[in-house]
């Protein structure tokens, strides 16, 4: 998917007061940004951020950090912020292999992985968000026990994660093809992606690991 570059995206979110200018600073000392001690969840690739407000908004007593790579996406996220009042949330501008670098192991209690880019090559398959060289990053910042919960309308990519995953050593706790349709709707919320591809039809997969 090629994206539109908005100009001056840069320059906004260096300003913003939403957004965590030097997140290795944060490294062990989450608990004090949010003030509190409660448990700290994150989205990679949070894209305009309708699914992590929402869950911010809808559990206070919970923390969250939006982690989106690329400027012109993110902006998009801070226009909606702009517009909530929300004390337990924090965005980053960053890639996701950084993230040893910014949380310390046990900072981080579930990683949601929404709608990412399948990278359909085999040559590619390094970069999926479920591949084993990611879940190993994963591992280095989530508590003990903690999960991973991914959702895709893209099958073959579910497919390889549910052999990737478990080869990286990871337990699937539950997964559907068609997760509108299946236990784990209760509770879902749904992401931007989520709600146009249900429009169309299409079956959404998720699945649960730690």
């Amino acid at each position: 998917m090629r994206l539109r570059h908005i100009p001056g995206a840069e320059e906004k979110i260096a300003k913003s007061p939403y957004v965590i200018q030097d997140p290795s600073s944060e490294k062990g000392h989450w608990k004090e940004r949010f003030g509190n001690d409660f448990p700290i969840e994150a989205e990679i690739g949070m894209g305009k951020g309708k699914f992590i407000m929402e869950l911010a908004r809808m559990h206070p007593a919970r923390n969250y950090v939006g982690i989106e790579r690329y400027p012109s996406v993110l902006l998009r996220g801070l226009e909606k912020r702009e517009q909530i009042e929300c004390s337990n949330i924090w965005f980053l501008c960053m890639d996701a292999k950084l993230l040893p670098e910014v949380f310390e192991k046990g900072e981080l209690t579930t990683l949601y992985l929404n709608f990412s880019d399948p990278w359909p090559k085999d040559r590619h398959a390094k970069r999926r968000l479920t591949s084993p060289e990611f879940m190993k990053i994963y591992r280095q910042v989530l508590a003990d026990g903690g999960t991973v919960e991914f959702k895709t309308d893209n099958q073959e990519l579910f497919r390889y994660s549910l052999e990737s995953i478990p080869a990286a050593g990871w337990e699937i706790l539950s997964y559907t093809f068609d997760l509108h349709h299946s236990p784990l709707a209760l509770g879902n919320v749904m992401t931007e992606y989520e709600a146009k591809f249900a429009g169309e039809g299409k079956a959404i997969c998720k699945l649960v690991c730690r």
